[in-house]
């Protein structure tokens, strides 16, 4: 049975927060957290208290506020580490709480393992300079650097259209087969992104 994924939209920004876990030891990570409310918070604890699952890890795919801002309310509820790429780990520096476990800081190629699964880190840059891909057997976790039919925003501080370039470049490697979880909109399917996504055409320009 592949890994089971549960997608809550969350915040002013609809931020894909996701709960991903392996099936048959329950264990589980949360992407994402862009929780504004306790009432947000309390439907992922709710569905993860139903399904019976153990929480391992909080990762974030970059360290923009509408992806780490329920950090906090997460390390206060389940008390395990952060995950988040060395070049974004700044973004969470005031989040962090003597009694919680230390950030794990992630680099190209780092495995989060929860249970039987396991995602390996693809570095992204270009929405951020530690954005972050996660990336599975058959799928991957995109973040802000690719949305079903555009890409994360690279004018922001920290943003940079070629390093975004490149990182494209890197996902059009990627099977047409994969499925695509992104940080905001709906999913979809690497061969449908290369077909329609006019920023993965070879002359466009970021």
């Amino acid at each position: 049975m592949p890994m089971l994924i549960e997608t809550f939209s969350v915040g002013m920004l609809s931020t894909n927060c996701y709960v991903a876990n392996d099936h048959q030891t329950r264990q589980a990570i949360i992407i994402d957290p862009g929780l504004e409310t306790e009432s947000e918070a309390e439907q992922i604890y709710s569905y993860i208290a139903d399904a019976e699952l153990t929480v391992k890890f909080t990762v974030n795919t970059h360290g923009h506020e509408d992806h780490v801002v329920g950090n906090a309310m997460l390390q206060e509820r389940f008390k395990v580490p952060i995950c988040i790429h060395r070049l974004d780990a700044a973004y969470i520096e005031p989040q962090k709480k003597p009694q919680f476990p230390a950030t794990i800081i992630l680099e190209e190629g780092s495995p989060i393992q929860f249970g039987n699964e396991t995602l390996k880190v693809m570095h992204t840059p270009g929405h951020t300079p530690g954005s972050i891909c996660l990336l599975g057997e058959k799928l991957i976790f995109t973040g802000d650097t690719l949305f079903a039919g555009g890409i994360g925003r690279t004018d922001f501080p920290g943003g940079s259209g070629k390093a975004m370039q490149a990182s494209l470049e890197k996902l059009m490697n990627l099977p047409d087969n994969f499925l695509i979880y992104p940080g905001h909109g709906p999913s979809s399917i690497m061969g449908e992104e290369k077909r329609v996504n006019p920023f993965l055409n070879s002359n466009a320009t970021v």
